[in-house]
């Protein structure tokens, strides 16, 4: 059993940065790939970013295409989430998420969906101000 915690939300002005972490317990987090989804009032929750196991393949939604990066530190067990030019429309709560997988490249639509993935966080709101 993983648990998993996020931090690093609030609040930031358009254009801004913000770094998330995830921090998890409970199991080997080198055995799992991870991935941050969001969901803003009213919508669905979306897939943000995923990373493969050993942090060798990432998967970005076009949305945050070259404005965010995720990564992870396996000795450290916690995955990142280093958010650049925020907008407005990034606006909404930030989960991260964990599924037990070896799989080396996961630039897939399978890791898209939340329904693939076992383990979540509680989430941390990200308000962007314009």
């Amino acid at each position: 059993q993983v648990q998993l915690v996020e931090s690093g939300g609030g609040l930031v002005q358009a254009g801004g940065s913000l770094r998330l972490s995830c921090a998890a317990s409970g199991g080997t987090f080198s055995s799992y790939a991870m991935g941050w989804f969001r969901q803003a009032p009213g919508k669905e929750r979306e897939f943000v970013a995923g990373i493969n196991w050993s942090g060798a393949y990432t998967y970005y939604a076009d949305s945050v295409q070259g404005r965010f990066t995720i990564s992870r530190d396996n000795a450290k067990n916690t995955v990142y989430l280093q958010m650049k030019s925020l907008k407005p429309e990034d606006t909404a709560v930030y989960y991260c998420a964990a599924r037990y997988d070896f799989t080396t490249d996961i630039r897939t639509t399978y890791y898209t969906r939340p329904t693939t993935y076992e383990y979540w966080g509680q989430g941390t709101q990200v308000t962007v101000s314009s």
